[in-house]
């Protein structure tokens, strides 16, 4: 009757043991599907809540929902992983309590460790509550400069016009230049030949002025013609300045060059350009002179 007892305690051990194994496989999945679940459940009620159209006299700026929108997912995603890996500890039958105790030590130990860390997430605090840049603005911060994708807790992220992302730790963030707060200058120069008029090349350009300023609705202030702004080799330079929403202004200077340009066309003002004149000698003539 043992033998028989030991026998089957011997056959069915390995049978119930990989049952647990996979019970235990089978709740963590499922944790993790769970955490998943509701992480992408708290995304789309963040952005219910931050990103939707505000109507009445409530007016959040779009940016800065954007930038609030990036930090609070940032947030839910840390507090959801750590979460997970409680209730998976959990499951495996590991007491969590000692491990939270010594990481509050272990915390202590490495506090000097991290404090870059800490220093990132406090800038990043700060250039968020200060309104330093949100989301989609245009900066340059040390060599980079772009358009800010997004602003987390310790880093923020930037795209060039190339369409590079680069990724920069808040607390390295010490100096930034926003292109998006205020107008942003559009500035033309053109040349004209020095045998022209310059007091009717100043009347043309103030006619173009005017008819943009009571056309144009990029152009908030503008454009001015500034007159004569130097005297080059080949011309006289004039300069047409206008003042344009944020991220407009290569728009405008671009449409302005061609306005210019097809207004002296038809006003037959001329813009000089380099030329080249070749004169090219008969050597039959030469030894014909020669001889």
């Amino acid at each position: 009757m043992v033998d028989l007892l030991q026998m089957l305690q011997e056959d069915l051990l390995p049978q119930v043991s990989l049952l647990i194994v996979l019970t235990i496989l089978a709740k963590i999945i499922v944790l993790i599907l769970l955490a998943y679940g509701v992480l992408r459940l708290a995304y789309a009620l963040i952005d219910r809540i931050l990103l939707r159209e505000r109507e009445g006299k409530l007016y959040v700026d779009p940016n800065k929902a954007k930038t609030v929108n990036t930090l609070t997912k940032s947030i839910c995603r840390y507090v959801i992983v750590f979460i997970l890996i409680i209730m998976i500890l959990e499951v495996l039958g590991i007491d969590y309590t000692p491990i939270l105790a010594s990481a509050g030590i272990l915390g202590l130990a490495i506090g000097f460790g991290a404090q870059n860390l800490v220093r990132d997430i406090i800038t990043g605090l700060f250039i968020i509550f200060e309104g330093q840049f949100t989301v989609e603005d245009y900066v340059t911060t040390g060599e980079y400069t772009g358009i800010v994708q997004e602003i987390g807790l310790r880093t923020t992220r930037l795209r060039d016009f190339s369409g590079e992302e680069h990724i920069l730790p808040n607390g390295k963030i010490e100096t930034v230049t926003n292109h998006s707060k205020g107008f942003m200058r559009a500035l033309v120069d053109v040349d004209v030949a020095y045998e022209e008029n310059i007091q009717r090349v100043q009347e043309v350009l103030e006619q173009l002025a005017r008819e943009w300023k009571d056309n144009s609705l990029e152009i908030k202030e503008g454009p001015l013609v500034l007159g004569v702004q130097n005297l080059d080799d080949s011309g006289i330079t004039f300069r047409v300045v206008a003042y344009t929403e944020p991220m407009l202004q290569w728009k405008v200077e671009r449409v302005l060059r061609k306005a210019i340009k097809e207004r002296f066309d038809r006003e037959k003002i001329e813009i000089p350009y380099p030329r080249r004149v070749i004169y090219q000698r008969d050597d039959k003539e030469e030894r014909n002179q020669e001889d």
